[in-house]
Order: C-alpha cells, then structure tokens, then sequence
C-alpha cells in the first residue's frame, strides 16, 4: 500500500524528522505579524455575515463554485485536487460522526488520512487533522499565510478575497496535498449542491447522512428540497451510500442518483451485537447508523482503489470476520468532540488543591452540540441513558499521586467517560440532580427543541432539576483560538433579552401555561447570580404568580456560571450535578474551553 504504514518505519522516521526541521526553519523566517494570533485576526476579517441567516452576498462577478475553482487555480491546486482519493460526505446530522469514523478507520488500515470537518469547538486547526491528530500551529501558519498571500496578490472588484468557509475549506486542500494524504474525508459545510466542497469532482465515494428539517433559510422547507441540495453532491457513475431515510428524502435521492447513473446503496445500522467490539467510542444509540455508513463508504473505498482484498492479505483473520479487526479498532477509538461527550470536572481542576469527592460535591458536564429535533431527540435518549449508567458510582476520585493533573488523564478529552487505574469510589448516598444548561441561535425554534427534549428524557425517567440559560461567548463575527483570553467581565448593557425568551418557555412547558417576565423577575443587575439554595429547591416551590422562577434562571455570562456550579458543589459533598449542555456547537466550546483552563 503506497503511503501506508505497512512500509518501512526508519524511512518514515527520518522523512518526518526531516520535514519537522524544514517546517520550523521555515517558522522562523516568518515575520511577527505572522502569529498564531495574527491568522486568527485575518481569519475574522473573512466573515461576511454578522448572524446565522444572514444572506450578505459576497460581491464580485462570479458564482461562489466559479469562484472556487479561480481560487484554487491561483493557488496551483485545480488539477492537484484530482489526485486527491476523496470520501465526500453531507447530510443533515451525523456527518461529523461519520467523517470521524471514515478517518479512524482507514488509519488503522495503515493509511495516512486527512480530515476536514466543521464547526471547530475550541481552536480552528481542530477543522484539519493529519493521521488523526489536529494540524500542527506551525503546519497551520506555513500552509495559512502561503494562501493568504497569493489570494490577496489576485484580489480584485471581480475577485475579492472568499468568505472564511471558502477560505478554510481552500486551505483544507492546501494542507491534504501538500501533505500528501492517502485519503481525504471531506464534510460538507452546507447543503451540498452549491458547497464550497463541491469542487471535488471525482470522489472515490460520496456518502448522505440522515436528513431532516434545517438550515431552512438557506436550503428550503421541505425534506424534498433539503434533499435535492445534500444529492448535489453525487458525480457521474459514482458509488454513493445513504441511511435509511423517509421516504420523501429517499425518493429525490434515488431520483438523483438515477439521473446521474449512481450507484446508491442503503447502509445497513451496525448490529452492536455482531461487530466483534466491545463499544463505539462515540456514545449514543443513533451512532449505529453512522457507523454502518461508515463502514460501508470505507470497504467501497478500499474496493475502488484496490487495497480490499490487500488488507485481507495483509491480515488472514480479517477474511474470516465479518469486519476486519482494523474497521474494529477504528470504530473504538474515533473521536469527535462536543458530541455526547462527558467530562468530569474534579475538584483538582477547579481549585488547584488535591481534594477527593469525600469532601466535595460532583459535578460532571455531559456536551453535545443538538440544535436540529432530530438531534435534540438523540441527544435526549443519550443523556437519559448515561446519567442512569452513573446513578450509583463515579469515577471522579481522585488518583493516589498528588502529582496528578489534567494532561495525564488518559481519556479526558475522548468521548467517553474518564477512567482513572485504581477502582471506581461507590458513592450511593450522593443526592443526584439533573441540570440544563441551554442556549441556542435565534434562527433555530426553542418552543420545537425545548418539548422535545423534556419529552424524550422524560418518557425515560430523566427529569430536570433546573434549567440555566446563558449567553454565549464566543461572537458569529470573530474567530478565536485556543489561547484566547476569556473575560468574566460582563458588559453593563448585555441584553439578555434571548436568555429570558428561553426562560418563558421553558417555564410554559414546566407549568402548562404561559408566565409573564417582567422587571421585577428578572436578576437585580445584570452580573447578579441567584443564591446556591436555588439548587435544593423542588418544584413545588416554584410559583410562577409570586415570581418565584426555582425551575430556571437566566446567567449573566457563561464563566460566572462555570464557577458558580463549581461553588455548589464545594459546599455540598452530598451533592452529584450531572449538567447536559446542549442546543449549540458554540456553547458546547466554549463549556470545554473553559472547563480545560
């Protein structure tokens, strides 16, 4: 296998040896405009809308794909882009899932992989990952200003510099070929037909997600139309796989694939039961769909570019599975930030001191970036589970070394639970409540996400203690990096008004019926925080006619609010908050952003 694990390692070993060298010899010729900082800066002069929904056209004479293909031509990439063995992927919810499975799987085929996804959660180098890992800051810099530059030389009334999507996903294939990936998976950002992605025009495969209502504003009303856009993505006589779909997507997919002589086959769910592992490494029943589809573009893959029935050769018990034990391994160990993820917040990390939960509450976060029904449902079904899987232990005691920090924990920043090596502490007498902290953009339906998810978590027991709605930190119109400062100053004129928005509603569906918000509801000033007693409060003291609001409360800002959980729990040792973060991929980042500092 060209490029594959499965050639000598001393060659690679110095071949990367040598390209480290060249690439830091080359940082530090940059000049200091050239930071990390710098990019981000020219990054968000990139943004041409200000909010999800807004419809600013770009300028120029040129369609944004016409537009791409003169970008990528200026760059010298048009034709390299052929070259490029591509795994193209859209849908409505669980591409990032299935992209992420695609490149873990063809890794542990011995395959160097590149991965292109979006939105990034915590730092944009998140968006572009080599052999599974993160580009590099000074991969990122060398491959981002090379761009930049040559674009900015061209720029013109007709030609002005892309929008940041077109932009990133340019560089995404910058750093692929340069790098000289073996294989590519590609998201799609949005839609599909008329996607910045949409430039590759020979895929080895392309793959549909399940579809469902979203991004309306741009791709229509109905699952047809949804549809119509994300089958833009489908080539001449070029295999393509699906999810089962309702039959209102399913027949524009077929209809599409028809026109086109594509070859489209329904992936078959994973059957947990028969894979041969023990679990997916990303959680949640609804993941045995993206991970059949994933298994299903990788052997097409693998197929068409003849390396099949060589990976079968190369490892004799592979023939006789049902799936080869590297599709197995992949699938284990695939991450995905930010969706069903849980992190457990320890005492060490939030105070410094070497604490154990015998003297201090717990307190763990379970992240996942919902904003559609569809996934606010799964999201909901997940939840529900994980927090049942956790009611009677918790590994939250702290390792016996007083050494221990955050970097040493294995799995903290994977998909699933954090493990430590000694026993888990049983910890029945910890009095668990179930918290929501929620935002989400104004384009989406709080009255359709908010039902639903009580709905699904209480048809299985789940019940909510409380419900925190914050403003987000991160803004639509700038780009951050990992690095970056996060204040807890609050602006004195921060409006909130979105936050209460949130809170009504929520409040009619605890209570069956409309609450009016007025001032003297509302916080006293906007970075007062309730008092901790709001937590012990049930909801028979909560009386909306007396202003009472104990089922919810607006937060002032997001940091203030991390710290005042954090707080709770200190004081009561009784205490196990299990919080799910949900309604945006915003607001799960920042909650990591803040929880890794």
């Amino acid at each position: 296998m060209s490029g594959s694990r499965y050639t000598k390692m001393s060659s690679q070993v110095i071949e990367k040896m040598e390209n480290e060298l060249a690439f830091k010899g080359s940082c530090q010729d940059l000049p200091l405009s050239s930071s990390y900082e710098a990019a981000m800066e020219a990054l968000s002069s990139l943004i041409t809308r200000q909010k999800r929904g807004d419809r600013t056209p770009v300028g120029g004479k040129f369609g944004k794909l016409e537009r791409m293909s003169i970008y990528l031509r200026i760059l010298g990439l048009e034709e390299k882009i052929s070259g490029l063995k591509v795994i193209h992927v859209a849908g409505t919810k669980g591409k990032g899932s299935t992209c992420a499975f695609c490149e873990a799987i063809l890794r542990e085929c011995g395959f160097r992989t590149g991965l292109f996804t979006s939105p990034h959660l915590i730092d944009v180098s998140e968006r572009f990952r080599l052999d599974g890992l993160d580009v590099s800051e000074d991969k990122f810099l060398i491959y981002f200003w090379d761009c930049w530059s040559q674009l900015k030389e061209n720029v013109s009334e007709d030609l002005p510099m892309p929008p940041l999507f077109q932009f990133l996903t340019i560089l995404a294939f910058k750093i692929f070929i340069s790098e000289q990936v073996d294989v590519a998976i590609i998201e799609v950002g949005l839609g599909g037909k008329k996607d910045s992605t949409n430039v590759i025009k020979e895929p080895v495969v392309c793959g549909i997600t399940s579809l469902g209502l979203d991004h309306m504003e741009a791709l229509g009303n109905t699952l047809g139309e949804i549809a119509s856009h994300k089958a833009g993505i489908f080539k001449p006589q070029i295999p393509a796989f699906t999810v089962p779909q309702l039959s209102e997507a399913m027949d524009v997919l077929e209809e599409t694939a028809g026109g086109l002589m594509v070859p489209l086959q329904v992936a078959v769910p994973l059957d947990i039961q028969r894979w041969g592992g023990d679990t997916l490494s990303l959680s949640g029943d609804h993941q045995l769909v993206n991970a059949g589809l994933a298994v299903s573009l990788c052997k097409c893959w693998l197929q068409r570019t003849g390396n099949w029935e060589k990976l079968l050769e190369k490892d004799e018990v592979a023939a006789g599975l049902e799936l080869p034990p590297a599709f197995v391994r992949g699938l284990s160990t695939a991450r995905l930030s930010g969706r069903a993820q849980i992190v457990h917040d320890t005492p060490l990390m939030f105070n410094g001191s070497a604490d154990t939960s015998e003297n201090s509450g717990e307190l763990t976060f379970y992240l996942d970036g919902a904003h559609s029904p569809e996934s606010m449902e799964a999201c909901a079904r997940w939840f529900s589970g994980a927090t049942k899987a956790n009611k009677t232990s918790t590994p939250l005691s702290s390792p016996p070394s007083t050494s221990f920090n955050v970097l040493n924990m294995k799995s903290f920043w994977g998909n699933g639970c954090l493990n430590y090596e000694n026993d888990c502490v049983q910890s029945s007498n910890k009095m668990s409540k179930q918290i929501l902290l929620f935002n989400c953009m104004d384009v989406r339906d709080p009255q359709i996400l908010l039902p639903r998810l009580v709905n699904i978590c209480g048809s299985s027991g789940t019940h909510f203690s409380k419900a925190l709605f914050v403003p987000s930190v991160s803004t639509y119109n700038k780009v951050t990096s990992g690095t970056s400062v996060i204040t807890s100053d609050i602006p004195t004129t921060r409006d909130l008004s979105w936050q209460y928005n949130l809170q009504r509603i929520w409040e009619k569906i605890i209570h069956g019926k409309d609450v009016s918000l007025d001032k003297s509801s509302k916080m006293d000033s906007v970075d007062s925080l309730p008092p901790h007693e709001l937590l012990y409060q049930d909801i028979s003291h909560c009386s909306p006619t007396d202003r009472n609001f104990a089922c919810s409360a607006v937060m002032p800002s997001l940091p203030l609010t991390i710290k005042w959980l954090r707080d709770c729990v200190k004081e009561n040792p009784s205490l196990r908050l299990q919080v799910l973060v949900t309604g945006s991929l915003h607001l799960v980042g920042d909650v990591l952003k803040l929880l890794r500092r």
